[in-house]
Order: C-alpha cells, then sequence, then structure tokens
C-alpha cells in the first residue's frame, strides 16, 4: 500500500481521483493501491519552553535566555488535529512507501516532514512535487517521483526559519514584556520580521510628522497652447523668478531644436505573489491576506498555478505549453471578451520568447503565477477580479511591444532656455489590455502631465505667456499595503525598477507567502491601523519601538541579510547549525542588553481594541457630535468623519459634501449639525 499525504482534504480528493483512490473512509481516500490522506496545514509544531522544563511555563529574568538544545516538536493541542494525526500514523505504520504531496513549498516540507517524525515513518518517502492542480500536472508528477532526499535542504530552511523565529520571540517578548510593562501583563510581542516591518512604518509616520514643507517656484510660459518649462528647475526665491519674467515678457520665444525618440516599453512583468498582491491592493483595495487567500483558491479550483512564488519567469520548457494554454482561454467565459478578442491574433504569429519571461536561472521552485488553462469552473467576484489579473498579465508579455515616440522641443526666450516634452503611443500593442482600466491615483497624475504637442518647425518664434507657479514640497506619503510589500521585499529600500527589485529580493525580509500575515498580526494586536488604505502606527506601536534600543531588533537590512542566509541554506551554500547558533549569541545579547537596562520605560498603552471599544461606549452615551478620530471622509476625502444622533456624516456638509451613512434610527434624520 502506498500512503499519499495531502496538506488539506481537498487537494487530497483531486490527487484521489486522478490515481483511482475512490473509496471513502474515515480521515482518508482508498483505491488501487492507495490511501490517500490529508493534515490540515500544521498538525505539529514547535515545542514550547515549559515542554522543556515545567518551571518555564512562568515567566521570569532568571529563566532567560531560553535555548533548547536539541529543540523538539509536538502536536498542536487539538482533538481534531489529534484525531487526524492518528490515521495518518495508523496508515504510515502499514505503508510500504510514502508519497508527500504537500504543498511544494519550504512551509508545505516541513509541515510534512514534521508529521512524519512524529509519527516515526520507516519506509521508503517519495515527493511529488507540481506547480497545479490540472489532471495533467497530477498525472505528470506521479510519473516523475523525486527522492524524499531530494528536498532536505529546502527543509533545513524551514526548520532553520521556524528555530529562528521561535528563539527570537519566545526570548525577546518575554524579557521585553518583563521589563516594560509596567506589571500590567500586557504581552510586548518582539519578532523576527515583524518588529522591523513595524519600525519601518513608525519611521515613515514620523518622517511625515515632522516633515515641514519648504515653497518653491517654477518658472514655465504657454506657447501655442503648449506648456514650455525653465531647464534650469525650481527657485527657493520667488524674487529670482520675477526677475527672469520681467526680461522675457514681451520678448518673443524661439524654437531651437525638435527631437523625436522612438522606443519600445515591455509588457509588465508576470506576477509572483508579492507583485500580485501590490497591484489587487492598488486596483481593488484588497489587503495582502485577501489577495492570499483569492489566488490560492484559484490553485485549488485549477485555473491558475501555484501562488506562493518569489519569482516572475518561467522555465524554458513551458514555451511549448504557452499556445494550448492559450488556445483554452481563448473560447472561456470566465475570461473578460475584451482579452478573448485578443488571443487569436497571439495564436496566428509566432509566440515570442523573451528572456524577460522565459529564464531557467531564475526559477527556484516554481515558476510565476499563470493562468493553467482549465476554465469550466465557477468563480465569486473576487476571484474574478483576480484571475483576469492574471489573465491579462500573461497574454500581455505574448504580444507586440508598446512603441511610443517622445518628442523633445527646445526653445528660448532671450538667453533663457525652456523645454516641452510630449508622448505619442505609435503602436499601443500589448497596451490595448488595459486601455479600458480604471487608472489609479499615481497613473492619473503621470498622465495629466503628459502633453500631445503640435507640429513645431525650428526656428519658428512667437508671443508666449509667461507664468510663475507656487508649489510646495510634499511629504513622503503612508505606507499602503501595496508599497509596505515591495518595502520588505527589498528590504525598506526603495526600488521602482523592476529589475532591480528583482536582485534585491534575495535580501527582502520575510517570503511573499508570509508578508501577508505579518501585516494582519501588527493590525490584530494594535501596533498599526488602517485609515482607509493607509497603514498608520499606533501610540502603542510607536512606544515599542521607543524602547528597544538594540538596532538588530529593528533593522529591516540585517533581518534581510537573515533572509538571504536562509535563501543560502536552501541552496546547500550555509550551513543551518550556523545560522541557529548565530540567532542564539544575537538573542543572548538581547537579553542581557534589556536585563542591563537602567532606564525606567514603560510601556503602558491600551491595547487599541479596549481604546475602541471605550470610544465606542463613549460615543453612545453622548448627544453631541464627536470627531471619530483618524477617519477621513471616503467620499470628499478633505473633511473628517463626524456622528450625529442618528447618523454619521462628513464634516464639510455646509460646504456640499453629500457623504452620509445612518447607524441607527431613521435614515432620513438630519445631517450631523
Amino acid at each position: 500500500m502506498i500512503v499519499c499525504v495531502a496538506e488539506k482534504p481537498s487537494v487530497a480528493r483531486e490527487i484521489a481521483q486522478i490515481i483511482g483512490a475512490s473509496t471513502q473512509r474515515q480521515g482518508y481516500l482508498e483505491g488501487n493501491g492507495y490511501c490517500v490522506t490529508w493534515t490540515f496545514g500544521h498538525l505539529c509544531t514547535l515545542k514550547e519552553p515549559h515542554d522543556y522544563a515545567p518551571n518555564l511555563k512562568a515567566w521570569s529574568f532568571g529563566s532567560l535566555p531560553i535555548l533548547p538544545q536539541p529543540f523538539g516538536i509536538k502536536l498542536i493541542s487539538d482533538k481534531g488535529v489529534e484525531h487526524q494525526f492518528n490515521i495518518i500514523k495508523n496508515l504510515m505504520a502499514n505503508a510500504e512507501m510514502i508519497v508527500n504531496c504537500g504543498d511544494a513549498g519550504q512551509e508545505g516540507e516541513l509541515i510534512q516532514r514534521w508529521v512524519m517524525q512524529m509519527a516515526g515513518t520507516k519506509c521508503p518517502v517519495k515527493r511529488l512535487w507540481i506547480s497545479s492542480l490540472t489532471e495533467e500536472a497530477i498525472r505528470e508528477g506521479f510519473s516523475n517521483l523525486h527522492p524524499a532526499s531530494d528536498y532536505d535542504l529546502l527543509y533545513h530552511a524551514g526548520l532553520s526559519r521556524a528555530i529562528g523565529d521561535w528563539l527570537l520571540g519566545m526570548n525577546a517578548t518575554r524579557v521585553y514584556t518583563l521589563k516594560y510593562s509596567g506589571g500590567r501583563r500586557q504581552v510586548l510581542s518582539i519578532g523576527r520580521v515583524q518588529t522591523p516591518t513595524l519600525n519601518m512604518i513608525v519611521a515613515r509616520c514620523r518622517e511625515i510628522e515632522n516633515f515641514v514643507p519648504e515653497p518653491f517656484w517654477e518658472l514655465k510660459t504657454i506657447y501655442r497652447d503648449t506648456t514650455f518649462s525653465y531647464t534650469k528647475g525650481r527657485f527657493k526665491q520667488p524674487d529670482d523668478a520675477r526677475k527672469i519674467v520681467g526680461e522675457i515678457t514681451g520678448q518673443p520665444l524661439t524654437v531651437n531644436s525638435i527631437t523625436e525618440k522612438q522606443s519600445n516599453e515591455s509588457a509588465p512583468r508576470l506576477f509572483d505573489l508579492t507583485s500580485l498582491q501590490v497591484e489587487c491592493n492598488k486596483k481593488f483595495s484588497f489587503s495582502a491576506d485577501q489577495t492570499l487567500k483569492l489566488i490560492q483558491s484559484l490553485y485549488e479550483k485549477k485555473a491558475t498555478t501555484y501562488p506562493r512564488v518569489d519569482t516572475t519567469y518561467l522555465p524554458d520548457d513551458m514555451y511549448p505549453k504557452i499556445s494550448s494554454i492559450l488556445t483554452y482561454l481563448s473560447n472561456a467565459a470566465i475570461v473578460a471578451p475584451d482579452v478573448r478578442q485578443y488571443i487569436p491574433y497571439v495564436l496566428n504569429c509566432k509566440i515570442p520568447k523573451s528572456k524577460k519571461v522565459f529564464d531557467n536561472s531564475k526559477i527556484t521552485d516554481h515558476h510565476a503565477i499563470i493562468p493553467t488553462g482549465v476554465v469550466n469552473v465557477s468563480l465569486t467576484a473576487d476571484e474574478q477580479r483576480v484571475y483576469d489579473l492574471v489573465v491579462r498579465h500573461f497574454l500581455a508579455n505574448f504580444m507586440e511591444d508598446c512603441r511610443i515616440a517622445t518628442t523633445t522641443v527646445m526653445a528660448s526666450v532671450v538667453k533663457y532656455d525652456f523645454k516641452a516634452t510630449g508622448k505619442v503611443i505609435l503602436k499601443p500593442g500589448w497596451r490595448m489590455l488595459f486601455s479600458n482600466e480604471p487608472k489609479n491615483k499615481d497613473e492619473k497624475e503621470e498622465k495629466e502631465e503628459e502633453q500631445t504637442l503640435p507640429a513645431f518647425t525650428k526656428g519658428e518664434s512667437g508671443p508666449h505667456q509667461p507664468k510663475l507657479v507656487q508649489k510646495q514640497t510634499n511629504p513622503p506619503k503612508l505606507y499602503t499595503e501595496a508599497t509596505l510589500l515591495r518595502a520588505m521585499e527589498t528590504a525598506g529600500k526603495s526600488a521602482e525598477d523592476e529589475t532591480i527589485r528583482e536582485a534585491m529580493k534575495e535580501n527582502g525580509i520575510g517570503r511573499p507567502s508570509t508578508r501577508a500575515a505579518i501585516i494582519e498580526t501588527l493590525l490584530k494586536r494594535g501596533y498599526i491601523r488602517k485609515e482607509r488604505k493607509s497603514l498608520v502606527a499606533t501610540e502603542m506601536g510607536c512606544k515599542l519601538i521607543d524602547t528597544i534600543h538594540d538596532p538588530q531588533l529593528k533593522s529591516a537590512e540585517l533581518t534581510g541579510e537573515w533572509e538571504h542566509k536562509l535563501r543560502l541554506i536552501e541552496r546547500g551554500e550555509y550551513n543551518s547549525a550556523t545560522f541557529i547558533s548565530e540567532l542564539k549569541q544575537m538573542v543572548t545579547v538581547v537579553v542581557n542588553n534589556v536585563l542591563t537596562d537602567s532606564t525606567n520605560t514603560v510601556i503602558a498603552t491600551t491595547p487599541l481594541a479596549r481604546e475602541l471599544k471605550k470610544k465606542s461606549q463613549t460615543r453612545r452615551k453622548s448627544r453631541k457630535p464627536e470627531i471619530i478620530e483618524g477617519t477621513a471622509c471616503p467620499l470628499c476625502g478633505k473633511g473628517i468623519i463626524i456622528r450625529g444622533k442618528t447618523m454619521f456624516g462628513c464634516s464639510r456638509w455646509r460646504e456640499g459634501c453629500t457623504f452620509r451613512a445612518p447607524f441607527s434610527g431613521d435614515d432620513n434624520k438630519s445631517a450631523p449639525q
């Protein structure tokens, strides 16, 4: 009997159907010489401190640091988990071979290895490694099972990550809580990835808070309905600009040169998980966690490939399959009509094989997220939106480049030089797929800055209207989930260029599959809150960061280096024991530094949940309108929301804002006064 272990029941059923295990048993399916069973994600976890020594259950300075040697694992304390584990253990005891059918990634490998260790597996183990749950992929995977030993390094990397998170989280959380919570038993959570991420948000909020805007002036002039800008940039003093305005007023503008440069613009890269989460946050305001759940559901419905990936490339052996995938998509009702119409044009031409798409050297565990060609599925409205994005990006990479002409006109008035630029799309190419999409704010602003130029002639001259435009410097923007994910991907460093971002991924903090959970954890613990799409640090989050004097705990760059080492472990280029040893040394230093801290800092901020509950109770008692702190009007964005007797409303309702939202009573009652 061959025992196959999947990561969840739905995946087990898909596998069982294809390999012929059709008889339902309690906790598994049987047939054709196979038993197919499942976990519920993690059945096992690392032992807690008190599992090593009962006295460690009580938090005390004297017990720190806690450095188990060796680390052990245990079953998660849950009756359902224990019941399913016993089924798996009994099946494995009678197996002639086990097939690890867990998710093909670091976490999936760790989940299955721990279960097999707890069950005391003795028989040979093979690994099913697939990137989609289509029938073709599963059959191909079972015909090419790999020895489990091929993935030992993947397991060691996952185990090192889990132990590293345990060491730092368990010790730092205990010592900071004991030292700085003021005896209120308010847990101050510290994490290897969580704390540097929080530090990035706090630093951005303070940068905005301390920002002092500086005025500047730009000199422009209008000639033939075209805006020309002074080439030497902005002025800090208006008198300097006014002097030039005085000199050029009434003098003709002369066109000195006209240059046109044509260039090709490539399609946006295929999606990895982070870029998909970023795009969904920008376009649909989906949280990172929401996007992960949606793309995971699409994977389990066989509509898209494995989602928890960090590459935007496909392997070379995928190239022959592209035309068949496109053929399936061309007749699929779940593919938007404005996308389907372009597929025949791509199929009638030779499908390009670009190094920006196909590159074996850029593939680790899996390739980029793409549609599978399975189209007879039912999707929810939100799943449809995510699926549509994946399909558009996939098709775009096999369409022609967008051809753009950039025209630059240089002109002068007296001795002062001016410039006008304009872009014209000569051939839209892949951009046709995105022509009907709503533009986000940044894209709208960029569009407004572009202008279509009339036909100019070198040497022409004529009157113009100079003007002085006063502006001021703007603070950086608050992080949204989209921009925070990008910052985590590049360890806090700004990188707009896709090629640079790809190169920096090795040193990003967290993994694509865990970053959404980190953001959700910070929200749940009250260290940050959402204001519309923006992420803002709470008072407790700021105080926690202020209390952490050790830069190692909150450094995105250092955490990025640890992530890089974990990737090296996965490739066999770094020793996992060395990584754990380094973290133990660091944890010891962290604990000692806190124990010897002579400051009397106390973080006694009320947890966010209690703050909100208290405010809510106060509002219910009050009959007067009250500002709901930190909430901007979702309609005009300029006012704030205030509460009346029966409604929420915008504080700018007298200025014409029509936002109203009843919370009790008659919807037709008057707006807040």
